[in-house]
């Protein structure tokens, strides 16, 4: 029903007490006063002033409408204020969702250089793993995903999203370090065709068994755990082998395992997700870059 411009107008004509001296104040012109005071009372569809003699007085519907003025031009001038934060990025709030070896390596060092240059900033941490993590991306309930697939699985991203790779991850066999294979610098998947497994999260357990087939195999699969210290542990305990991607181990690695590159090399692909008009959101797209960043000194983790 208001314009912005007619309310700043109106009470500058309450505040100075006539149209020409409200157009003093405004710099503008006692003629475009006048336009623009019929043009809100159109609006409200009843007068808001009444002249008696040479003075103006406000009708009941210019009282009530005073009332609420200032109100309206402070809210308006907080709300320019918050919008003016948010896109020079003094300001505003990023919900990232992660798997877990995303969160204790890329994560933190983004949110450092992030803060370090942009504190006002507030980046939340979720935690998931695909292909749950995608749908809350795609249900509104986080701002960026950060999700891994693997080459041979051939997984839809929802036609919503924009998916922007990050790094590839490599992927080492885990075992004892008395291990016969361990005097190897690199070892083939069908050489492990006997061995005990431990295994991972549901869409690392599938690329697992999908390799595992490639090469003519099914694994024994003893253990199946998404804790990552676990699984190293019992690696440790010669209960198990295990395949376990860079970033894991480039944060966390028992005294009595080992790890070996596989040949030919395998890897799995970390990505961003986000919604595509988000990317035009401007304290999103700049953890985005951050991310990016981060993730570029990591290649061939």
């Amino acid at each position: 029903m208001f314009d912005s411009r007619h309310i700043k107008t109106f009470h500058a004509v309450v505040t100075a007490g006539s149209y020409s001296a409200a157009a003093r104040v405004l710099g503008y012109t006692q003629p475009a006063i006048t336009q623009q005071m019929k043009a809100l009372e159109r609006s409200v569809g009843t007068p808001l002033f009444t002249r008696v003699g040479r003075r103006m007085r406000l009708t009941e519907a210019g009282e009530a409408l005073s009332r609420h003025a200032e109100t309206i031009l402070d809210t308006l001038t907080a709300a320019q204020q918050q919008m003016s934060s948010l896109t020079r990025l003094r300001a505003g709030r990023v919900r990232v969702c992660a798997f877990p070896s995303a969160s204790a390596t890329l994560i933190p060092e983004a949110l450092a250089r992030l803060a370090a240059d942009h504190p006002g900033i507030r980046v939340e941490l979720l935690e998931g793993e695909p292909p749950d993590s995608i749908r809350r991306l795609v249900r509104g309930e986080c701002d960026i995903t950060l999700a891994f697939t693997y080459p041979g699985l051939h997984e839809q991203v929802p036609e919503e999203l924009v998916e922007i790779p990050l790094m590839e991850d490599q992927l080492t066999v885990l075992m004892p370090i008395g291990h016969p294979l361990a005097r190897r610098r690199a070892v083939q998947l069908a050489d492990l065709s006997e061995e005990r497994w431990i295994a991972g999260c549901l869409r690392c357990r599938t690329n697992f068994l999908h390799e595992c087939a490639e090469v003519g195999f099914a694994p024994d699969i003893a253990f199946t755990t998404d804790d990552n210290l676990v699984v190293q542990s019992l690696v440790a305990e010669g209960l198990g082998i295990a395949m376990m991607p860079g970033l894991v181990l480039s944060f966390m690695r028992h005294d009595r395992i080992t790890g070996r590159a596989l040949d030919p090399a395998s890897r799995r692909q970390v990505s961003a997700y986000v919604l595509r008009d988000h990317l035009r959101i401007p304290a999103t797209a700049l953890v985005l870059e951050e991310l990016k960043a981060v993730a570029a000194r990591r290649v061939g983790c």
